[in-house]
Parts: structure tokens; sequence; C-alpha cells
């Protein structure tokens, strides 16, 4: 016994000495603005985010059709008022082995037009921001030291929201043998799921060595514990290409609820040599759209409760980070969402890997704009030349992510209302297909009656309607492919803890401080209140799903804050730029989240000056039915009601009158009986500070999160909504201060320095491992009050 496991692990060891292919992170750069003052920095960087705050970096004056208007006008906060146009350059070195035959760079984005060089020659470069791309530096280095430079350059007016600027997505160098496997050329897709039998199709392409023995290529399968269920060997080609299919019993279909995966291995020998090893995590699941049954995941018809999401990370920028990505859809799904739409960009790999594993399906979006331009430098410059290059790299390197469901290829393309359009719509949709036929296509439209007449939504395989809900029943019948998608809903705008009165529906308004109000009345003049949307899912069978506009709110594009300055980020978000619930987090939630009841009562109930005014209350639960009391006394239940468009979704008390003291909603369930309560009370003076965590353990890696939500409360523990006061953070042990928000849209505080003030009466406070093993502590201080606390893990 004892000499074959010797021998077992000298075989280990000889594959492993076999093995060439090495990846490894390039994270410690230098960076630059002006080519002579260099600092070092950690990539994923952002090299904006640290501000200031300014209107003067990207003022656009120009009129935005798609938001109605006809003259122009200065936007100051548009692209999010802090300084990444123009140009930054990176550099670092990396050493390579002298046996290496192969070497790669692989950037996961660039902000924005990279040109990379190697040892002092141009290996390439790339054009688009937002997409992937690889270069193969062999020619360019040596053995021993190299060193790379990466030069980028943001043009003003690029961009519609903020874009973050620099190396902000994980850089990658790649080193193998002659011979190798190509993950771009690997596809792995469930051609039928039956049962627990699923049919499975795997393709490769490798590169061999001359000389070295027979290629031959094997293919793994491996469970959720590194056991094998399905293996196959693999014949090449002349090219080295190879694919076969095999069946597996028992398998784990992918879904959001139980996102199983698997890790698909792929063996390269030559001889008896095992020379390169690919693993990639994949799912088993298959997907389907059509007329009959809709939108069907694993054969199970569903519709999408989706949100778009930008792709910053609020006061932590353009930089990708994990932790964040993982909190983001922690909270996503918590609201009931089970899909994203990642617009108007490609996603990270980080952000896919997070998905699969968490169960979020993904709409993977392309472009903002085609040929005709949204903004005067943007992706119309480079898109005849691009186009094609940069859809196949979005499919290419993505297309074995269980957790995307559709691609997108554009989102409210000016062209869409015509007969180019159409065509362009067509010729994307078909190269989609070329390199991924098992997904279907879609684009947003916002016009959707020219987007049907001139043949553009024909051109898709599923028609994506921006907003304009109430042409829905009047397009279906034009649409051949028999359903609708709701590609973007709501533009719903509101600021957390706000409140305006009288409370009536609005478009586009605006006020003095900035702000929008919280009882969730006022939208865009494109758009319309959730309520509209809920209704058109829940009645209509041709409807397979929304995605609200937005998720959480993002920096820039501050509508309707068009030229109100200070303004800088959005107002569209369920969840604010801190990461904190709105109101309507709770409304999305009492309809989308069937397994966990929902009960949220607003206003606040702090209303100094209001006593003896009517401060209507509302209820978003799950609940049909339920009481509210004031100070006691019964204000009457609420049923739910089909009939009325405000009401069928929420429950409204729209007389109260404010009194000081305590508001109380009891729900009742189905049979009518108590089943939960909720009070709200009126605030006293500020009196302590209370400190909340998203998750205790930190991992010593250096780039963990945890975040801290601070809240002023008084003496009972009871929130104060209006606590603006300034607080200050120290954090030791084995975490360092990496950012504060507090949701603010109008905040000129910049998230990097360790003070800000409170927003109705909340701030998040967040935290980044130092590589050290150990607690971590957190001082935080409100000094004009001469308040205290801390927080250790």
């Amino acid at each position: 016994m004892k000499q074959t496991l010797i021998l077992a692990f000298l075989a280990l060891a000889a594959i492993a000495q076999g093995q060439n292919r090495k990846e490894r992170n390039l994270e410690k750069w230098q960076f630059t603005r002006d080519g002579n003052n260099w600092q070092q920095v950690d990539v994923p960087h952002d090299w904006a985010i640290t501000g200031p705050f300014d209107p003067k970096w990207d003022i656009q004056h120009l009129a935005i059709q798609q938001d109605g208007q006809t003259e122009a006008i200065d936007h100051t906060g548009r692209s999010g008022a802090l300084p990444w146009i123009g140009k930054g350059e990176y550099r670092t070195t990396f050493n390579i082995p002298a046996d290496t035959k192969y070497t790669e760079l692989y950037f996961d984005g660039a902000m924005s037009e990279p040109v990379v060089y190697v040892n002092g020659y141009e290996a390439g470069k790339w054009m688009y921001g937002y997409n992937a791309f690889r270069l193969d530096i062999s020619a360019f280095v040596k053995p021993g030291q190299n060193e790379v430079r990466v030069v980028l350059n943001n043009q003003e007016e690029s961009s519609r929201w903020y874009p973050g600027a620099g190396l902000y997505r994980p850089v990658t160098l790649i080193t193998a043998g002659e011979a190798h496997i190509d993950p771009w050329s690997t596809v792995f897709k469930t051609l039928s799921l039956s049962g627990n039998n699923a049919k499975l199709y795997v393709e490769t392409q490798a590169s061999t060595a001359k000389g070295k023995g027979e290629t031959r290529l094997v293919a793994r399968l491996l469970d959720a514990k590194g056991k094998a269920v399905a293996q196959k060997n693999l014949t090449t080609n002349t090219q080295g290409a190879a694919s076969a299919q095999f069946d597996v019993a028992n398998a784990k279909a992918w879904s959001p609820e139980q996102p199983h995966l698997y890790t698909l291995e792929i063996n390269l020998y030559q001889g008896n040599k095992l020379v390169d090893r690919l693993r990639q995590r994949v799912g088993i699941r298959t997907i389907a759209v059509s007329k009959e049954h809709g939108f069907q995941l694993n054969g199970v018809s569903r519709k999408l409760k989706g949100v778009c999401l930008h792709h910053d990370l609020g006061p932590l920028g353009a930089a990708v980070n994990k932790a964040a990505i993982i909190r983001q859809i922690r909270l996503m799904k918590d609201m009931g969402v089970d899909a994203i739409r990642t617009s108007h960009n490609m996603p990270s790999q980080m952000q896919m890997e997070v998905c699969d594993s968490m169960g979020m399906m993904v709409m993977a979006e392309s472009f903002d704009a085609w040929k005709e331009a949204k903004v005067k430098n943007g992706y119309n410059l480079f898109y005849d030349t691009w186009w094609r290059k940069d859809l196949e790299n979005l499919i290419r390197g993505h297309r074995n992510h269980p957790a995307i469901v559709m691609w997108s290829i554009g989102n409210e393309i000016p062209e869409q209302w015509n007969k180019e359009g159409a065509a362009r719509a067509k010729a994307m949709t078909e190269y989609c297909h070329e390199l991924d036929d098992t997904r279907p296509v879609t684009c947003g439209g916002d016009n959707p009656k020219a987007n049907t007449e001139c043949g553009f939504f024909a051109a898709l395989d599923v028609p994506g309607f921006n907003y304009r809900v109430h042409l829905y029943d009047e397009l279906i019948s034009k649409q051949p492919q028999g359903f609708i998608l709701g590609s973007e809903t709501a533009s719903t705008v509101s600021s957390r803890g706000v409140y305006k009165f009288p409370v009536v529906e609005k478009k586009m308004a605006t006020y003095k401080d900035g702000q929008c109000s919280s009882y969730d009345v006022e939208c865009c003049g494109w758009a319309n209140l959730p309520d509209a949307d809920f209704t058109i899912q829940d009645d209509r069978s041709f409807t397979i799903g929304q995605f609200i506009w937005t998720g959480i709110d993002y920096l820039g594009e501050p509508t309707p804050y068009y030229s109100y300055w200070p303004s800088r980020s959005s107002y569209f978000g369920a969840v604010d730029l801190a990461g904190l619930p709105k109101d309507r987090f709770y409304l999305y939630r009492s309809v989308w989240n069937d397994k966990q009841p929902t009960l949220h009562i607003l206003p606040h109930w702090t209303w100094p000056g209001r006593e003896g005014e009517v401060t209507p209350v509302y209820c978003y639960t799950s609940y049909p039915e339920a009481e509210l009391f004031v100070n006691g006394k019964s204000q009457g239940r609420r049923k739910k009601d089909k009939s009325s468009r405000l009401d069928r979704y929420r429950l409204r008390w729209n007389d109260v009158v404010y009194q000081p003291g305590e508001i109380k909603v009891v729900a009742y369930d189905a049979n009518g009986k108590p089943a939960e309560e909720k009070v709200v009370r009126t605030a006293g003076q500020p009196h302590h500070l209370v400190v909340q965590a998203d998750k205790n353990k930190l991992a010593a890696d250096g780039k963990d999160l945890i975040y801290l939500t601070v809240s002023m409360v008084d003496k009972d523990g009871n929130l104060c909504p209006d606590a603006d006061d300034e607080l200050t953070f120290d954090v030791s042990g084995a975490a360092k201060f990496k950012a504060v928000c507090n949701g603010d849209a109008t905040s000129l505080e910049m998230f990097h320095l360790p003070h800000m003030r409170l927003f109705h009466g909340q701030l998040v406070v967040t935290v980044q491992s130092n590589k050290a093993k150990g607690k971590v502590k957190v001082n935080v201080k409100a000094p004009s009050r001469n308040i205290a606390t801390n927080w250790t893990n």
C-alpha cells in the first residue's frame, strides 16, 4: 500500500511538472497622469474616483432627445463630475522563465483606448474601454525581466455616465508551453435536459508542439466535490480542434434558486506527458423563448424579475472588487431580483463569476450606440471597424457562464427607427448566433412603434421595450416573436429619507434641495411608476419580464437635475449609492420576494413643525391587508385593490394627520388573521451611534471588504432621520479605511477621505483587508456632539 501511494505521488508530481501554464494577476503598477510624477497603485485602479467633484471636467452642452429635450442645455454632472478625462499611463515589470514558449496579456477592461507596449514595442491596442482583450506578446518578451506600459486616453463627451478611468479591471499574465489550450475557443453547452439526464457538448482548440508525440485531449466534468461525473477522450483535427458529446445522469441543473456549478477540465497530452490543463466553472441549464411558453429556463416558464445595473461600485468607482459585487448581488436577491442587465456595457469576468455562483441570471449588454452618435466622441467613432471584434470578445470570453441567458447588442440606438438600423441589428444578431447558438439576442428600443414599423424588432430574437408600457397591447400583434420583454422599465426617482408634500404624482419634478421624494410617486417624463409595470407583467401572458431602471444608484446621470449643481449621481436606484435600501426597495420586495414576507412603513415619523398637517402613510407589504394605528388609534384597515392602479400593490392612508408618537401597522394574512406588525416612532435628540456590519470575517488577501452601516439614534434606539452630523473614522488592526458614502446625490465630500456627513441619519463605511490576520477595530466619532463608538469583529 505504501509503495502504491509513493508511485501515485510521483505520478502527480510528474503531471505538475509537465504543466507549463501559469496565470498571475499583475497587481502592482506605477501610474502617472503627466509622465513625470509616478505613484504606486494596485490594479484594479480607477484614477478619477478620488476627485475632486467639479462640473468643469465634462460639461456637456446638448439636447438629450431620449429625454424629450428640444434645446441644448449644460449638463453639469452627467458623467459624474469626476476627473476621468485625459491620458494616464501605467507601467510594471514581470519575469519570464527561460522555457516559456507562449506569453499572453489578458486585459478584462481598460478605460479607455488602451495602447500596450512591451519592452518598448507596441504590442497591440483596443478601442472599447468596456471590453476584454488578449494580446499574444510572445514575440516581444525575453527570458528574465520584462516591462509593460499601458497608455490610456479618455476623450471628453465620450460617455453619458461615469465610466471610470484606468486599469479598472484585472490584468493577467499567462505563460505556457508551445502546446496549450485556448480558453476562448472552449465551448460548453447543454444540448438537452430531460429530468436529471443531460446531454452536453464540449468543443476546444489546442496548439501543439511538433515532434513531441501524439496529441490527446481528455475532457472531464467534475461535480462540486471534485468527483468526475463524465469523461471523454477527444480527437483533434489537423488544426488542433476537437469536440464531443457526452451524457450525464443525475445532473443538477443551474438556476437562480439552486445555482449548481460543475468544473469542466480539459487535459492536453503530448505522448504520455500532460502539457496543459484548463479548468472552467460551468453549469448545466437550457434556455428557450417562444410565443407559446415565453422565457423558459430548464423547460420551466418564468418571468424575469430584473434590474439594470451600471458598472461602477459607488464610492469605489469603476475598480472592480469581488466583495463589493457580492454585496450588490446579495442586496438584489433579497429584493427578489433574479436577473440583471449589464447596462450599457460589457461585464467583467469577476461580476459574471459571482452571478454564476450566487444564482443571478444576466442579460449581457454590449453597446450604448452604434454608427450614429449619442455623444460626440462615443462608440460611433469605432463602430464600423470594431463592432465584430467587440462582439466576438464579449461572447467568446463569456459564453461558458451559465448565468448569462441573453445577449443585448445595444440600448436605445439612435438608428433604431430606420432601415439602416434594422439592417445593422440583423447583421449583429446573426453574428451573435454564429458565435453562440444557445442564447437569444435582444436590444432595448425606446421608440417601439418605429422599431416595429422599420423591422428593427423583427431582426431580434427578443423585442426589448424600453418603457412605453402603454403601447404593449397595441403593438404585441405586430411582434413576430409573440412576446415582449420590458428591457428597461420604471425610471422612478427618489432620495432615501426625503419626503415631499403634498404627496402627488409628478413627472420630472425638481426641488430647491436637489432631491426627489421617497413616496415613490415621481418618475421621469418618458417613464411611469413601478405599479404600471407590475400590472402589465401580471395581467398579460405575452410579457416575459422586466428590468427596472435601476437596481442601485450610480455615478452620473442625475436626472431630473440636468443642470443643477451640486448633483453628480442618479436617483433611479431602489438602493442608494451607499448600498442602503430606499423605500422603493421594499415595494419591489413585496411583489418579487416570494421566499420571505415584507412589511415596511413610510415615511419616518419625526416631523417637527408638521403637527396637525396631513402626512400620508404608505405600507409596502406582501400581505394582502393591513391596519394602521396612530398613537393607538386605528386609521382603518386597507386591502390591496386590483381596480386601483396605486392601491393594487400598495396600502395607503392618504389622510393621516401628523401627531408625534408612533405609527404601527398590523398585517393580516389571507385568512384575515394578524401575521406581523411594524412600529415607527418619533425620534428624540441624537444620543448615540449604532454600527452594523454586513459580515464579520475578513479574508487576509488585501482585497476583501466589510461594509459598516452607521446610524445616529436617540436614547431608545430610534433612527434620527434629520441627523446630518459630520463623522470621522479611524481603522486599525487587520484592515484599513477604504471609502465612505452617505447616498446623497448632492454631496461633494470625497469618498476616500475618513470623514463625511450623515445623510438622513445614516452612511456606510467601507474597510478593506490589509493582508494581515487578526481583529479589526473601527472608531467612529461625531465630534460636534462628543459622541463616539467603535466596532470590532
